[in-house]
Protein backbone atom coordinates (compact mmCIF):
# COMPACT_ATOMS: atom_id res chain seq x y z
CA UNK A 1 0.00 0.00 0.00
CA UNK A 2 1.72 2.83 -1.39
CA UNK A 3 0.52 5.60 1.15
CA UNK A 4 1.54 3.27 4.13
CA UNK A 5 4.79 2.70 2.44
CA UNK A 6 5.76 6.63 2.03
CA UNK A 7 5.00 7.40 5.56
CA UNK A 8 7.11 5.21 6.78
CA UNK A 9 9.66 6.29 4.47
CA UNK A 10 9.00 10.05 5.54
CA UNK A 11 8.23 9.67 9.37
CA UNK A 12 9.75 5.99 10.21
CA UNK A 13 12.57 5.83 12.40
CA UNK A 14 15.04 2.97 12.51
CA UNK A 15 16.03 2.19 16.74
CA UNK A 16 19.09 -0.28 17.30
CA UNK A 17 17.93 -4.28 16.32
CA UNK A 18 14.78 -4.45 14.76
CA UNK A 19 12.91 -1.79 15.91
CA UNK A 20 11.07 0.32 13.66
CA UNK A 21 9.77 3.90 15.15
CA UNK A 22 5.83 4.69 13.52
CA UNK A 23 4.69 6.26 16.35
CA UNK A 24 3.44 9.42 14.71
CA UNK A 25 0.80 8.11 13.11
CA UNK A 26 0.90 3.98 13.56
CA UNK A 27 0.96 3.13 17.73
CA UNK A 28 0.98 6.36 19.79
CA UNK A 29 -0.47 9.26 17.61
CA UNK A 30 -2.97 7.65 14.87
CA UNK A 31 -3.80 9.04 11.38
CA UNK A 32 -7.15 7.86 11.03
CA UNK A 33 -7.87 8.95 7.22
CA UNK A 34 -4.58 6.53 6.81
CA UNK A 35 -6.25 3.58 9.22
CA UNK A 36 -9.32 4.31 6.96
CA UNK A 37 -7.51 3.37 3.77
CA UNK A 38 -5.55 0.39 5.64
CA UNK A 39 -8.80 -0.75 6.23
CA UNK A 40 -10.05 -0.55 2.68
CA UNK A 41 -7.00 -2.11 1.36
CA UNK A 42 -7.76 -5.47 3.88
CA UNK A 43 -11.71 -5.52 2.73
CA UNK A 44 -10.12 -5.75 -0.82
CA UNK A 45 -7.96 -8.28 0.15
CA UNK A 46 -10.27 -10.53 2.09
CA UNK A 47 -13.65 -9.95 0.47
CA UNK A 48 -15.92 -12.47 -0.20
CA UNK A 49 -15.22 -14.94 2.70
CA UNK A 50 -18.38 -14.10 5.17
CA UNK A 51 -15.91 -12.78 7.67
CA UNK A 52 -17.90 -11.92 11.00
CA UNK A 53 -15.47 -10.95 13.46
CA UNK A 54 -12.56 -9.36 13.46
CA UNK A 55 -10.11 -10.25 16.37
CA UNK A 56 -7.10 -8.50 17.16
CA UNK A 57 -4.63 -7.87 20.09
CA UNK A 58 -4.61 -4.91 22.77
CA UNK A 59 -3.48 -1.61 22.35
CA UNK A 60 -2.04 -1.06 19.08
CA UNK A 61 -4.28 -3.19 16.57
CA UNK A 62 -8.03 -2.11 17.55
CA UNK A 63 -7.75 1.18 15.58
CA UNK A 64 -6.55 -0.77 12.53
CA UNK A 65 -9.14 -3.25 13.58
CA UNK A 66 -11.65 -1.01 14.10
CA UNK A 67 -11.56 0.83 10.63
CA UNK A 68 -11.36 -2.70 9.23
CA UNK A 69 -14.80 -3.28 10.46
CA UNK A 70 -16.35 -0.69 8.50
CA UNK A 71 -15.95 -3.17 5.05
CA UNK A 72 -17.35 -5.59 6.39
CA UNK A 73 -20.48 -4.15 7.64
CA UNK A 74 -18.98 -2.88 11.15
CA UNK A 75 -18.73 -6.72 12.18
CA UNK A 76 -18.05 -7.02 16.10
CA UNK A 77 -14.37 -6.39 16.71
CA UNK A 78 -12.54 -8.63 19.84
CA UNK A 79 -9.54 -8.00 20.99
CA UNK A 80 -7.24 -10.19 23.35
CA UNK A 81 -6.64 -9.08 26.51
CA UNK A 82 -2.79 -8.90 27.89
CA UNK A 83 -3.80 -7.84 31.33
CA UNK A 84 -6.19 -9.30 33.84
CA UNK A 85 -8.59 -7.49 35.40
CA UNK A 86 -11.84 -6.98 37.49
CA UNK A 87 -14.01 -6.96 34.51
CA UNK A 88 -12.64 -9.68 32.32
CA UNK A 89 -15.01 -12.73 32.67
CA UNK A 90 -13.37 -16.20 34.75
CA UNK A 91 -14.28 -18.41 31.50
CA UNK A 92 -11.80 -17.23 28.92
CA UNK A 93 -9.71 -18.82 25.67
CA UNK A 94 -5.82 -17.70 26.44
CA UNK A 95 -2.54 -18.66 25.06
CA UNK A 96 0.81 -17.38 25.85
CA UNK A 97 2.92 -15.17 23.54
CA UNK A 98 6.37 -13.89 23.32
CA UNK A 99 6.87 -10.01 22.45
CA UNK A 100 9.81 -9.17 19.94
CA UNK A 101 9.53 -5.13 21.12
CA UNK A 102 9.36 -5.94 25.11
CA UNK A 103 11.22 -8.82 24.96
CA UNK A 104 9.26 -10.84 27.09
CA UNK A 105 6.02 -13.50 27.25
CA UNK A 106 2.43 -12.61 28.80
CA UNK A 107 -0.89 -14.14 28.56
CA UNK A 108 -3.70 -12.75 25.87
CA UNK A 109 -7.02 -13.84 26.89
CA UNK A 110 -10.36 -13.39 25.45
CA UNK A 111 -13.66 -14.20 26.34
CA UNK A 112 -15.49 -17.13 25.47
CA UNK A 113 -18.62 -14.98 25.04
CA UNK A 114 -17.23 -13.38 21.96
CA UNK A 115 -15.66 -16.15 19.86
CA UNK A 116 -17.38 -18.59 19.03
CA UNK A 117 -17.42 -21.61 16.42
CA UNK A 118 -19.86 -19.90 14.20
CA UNK A 119 -17.44 -16.73 13.62
CA UNK A 120 -15.59 -16.54 10.44
CA UNK A 121 -12.73 -14.32 11.91
CA UNK A 122 -9.80 -11.99 10.08
CA UNK A 123 -6.89 -11.49 12.42
CA UNK A 124 -5.51 -7.77 12.02
CA UNK A 125 -2.56 -6.46 13.81
CA UNK A 126 0.02 -3.47 13.31
CA UNK A 127 3.16 -5.59 12.63
CA UNK A 128 4.52 -8.78 12.29
CA UNK A 129 8.02 -9.82 13.44
CA UNK A 130 8.62 -13.28 14.41
CA UNK A 131 5.21 -14.23 14.01
CA UNK A 132 4.37 -15.54 18.30
CA UNK A 133 1.68 -12.88 18.60
CA UNK A 134 -0.59 -13.68 15.52
CA UNK A 135 0.52 -17.84 16.15
CA UNK A 136 -1.14 -17.00 19.82
CA UNK A 137 -4.28 -15.18 18.58
CA UNK A 138 -5.04 -18.29 16.13
CA UNK A 139 -4.07 -20.66 18.65
CA UNK A 140 -7.60 -18.90 20.64
CA UNK A 141 -9.40 -18.97 17.66
CA UNK A 142 -8.61 -23.07 17.04
CA UNK A 143 -9.85 -22.96 21.18
CA UNK A 144 -13.09 -21.91 19.87
CA UNK A 145 -13.86 -23.85 17.30
CA UNK A 146 -14.32 -20.20 15.03
CA UNK A 147 -12.95 -20.49 11.38
CA UNK A 148 -9.43 -18.14 10.30
CA UNK A 149 -9.72 -16.51 6.79
CA UNK A 150 -6.57 -15.07 7.09
CA UNK A 151 -4.52 -12.28 8.73
CA UNK A 152 -3.88 -8.94 7.79
CA UNK A 153 -0.91 -7.06 9.00
CA UNK A 154 0.05 -3.09 8.60
CA UNK A 155 3.60 -3.65 8.60
CA UNK A 156 5.48 -6.63 7.96
CA UNK A 157 9.22 -6.79 9.07
CA UNK A 158 10.21 -9.54 6.70
CA UNK A 159 13.43 -10.68 7.11
CA UNK A 160 12.33 -11.97 10.70
CA UNK A 161 10.44 -14.86 9.22
CA UNK A 162 7.62 -14.77 11.13
CA UNK A 163 5.46 -13.94 7.77
CA UNK A 164 7.46 -16.57 5.89
CA UNK A 165 6.47 -19.29 8.73
CA UNK A 166 2.56 -18.27 8.57
CA UNK A 167 2.74 -18.69 4.78
CA UNK A 168 4.47 -21.84 4.79
CA UNK A 169 1.69 -23.00 7.34
CA UNK A 170 -0.84 -22.03 4.48
CA UNK A 171 -2.04 -18.83 6.18
CA UNK A 172 -3.61 -16.70 4.02
CA UNK A 173 -1.49 -13.54 4.88
CA UNK A 174 -1.85 -10.03 3.66
CA UNK A 175 0.51 -7.30 4.73
CA UNK A 176 0.17 -3.82 3.27
CA UNK A 177 3.83 -3.04 3.85
CA UNK A 178 6.43 -5.56 3.98
CA UNK A 179 10.31 -3.95 5.23
CA UNK A 180 12.98 -6.60 4.00
CA UNK A 181 16.27 -4.73 4.94
CA UNK A 182 16.24 -1.47 7.55
CA UNK A 183 18.92 -0.17 9.46
CA UNK A 184 20.05 3.50 10.54
CA UNK A 185 22.49 3.80 7.84
CA UNK A 186 20.46 2.47 4.54
CA UNK A 187 17.00 3.40 5.81
CA UNK A 188 13.91 1.31 4.81
CA UNK A 189 13.57 -1.06 1.91
CA UNK A 190 10.50 -2.80 0.96
CA UNK A 191 9.51 -5.79 -0.63
CA UNK A 192 8.42 -5.11 -4.20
Amino acid sequence: MDALKERIRKEGRVKGQGILKVDSFLNHQLDVALFEEMGEAFAKRFAGHGINKILTIETSGIAIATSTARYFDYCPVVFAKKYVSLNLDNDIYSSDVYSYTKQQSYKIMVSKKYLNENDRVLIIDDFLANGKAVEGIMDIVNQAGATLIGVGIAIEKGFQGGGAILREQGIALESLAIVDEMSEEKGIIFRD
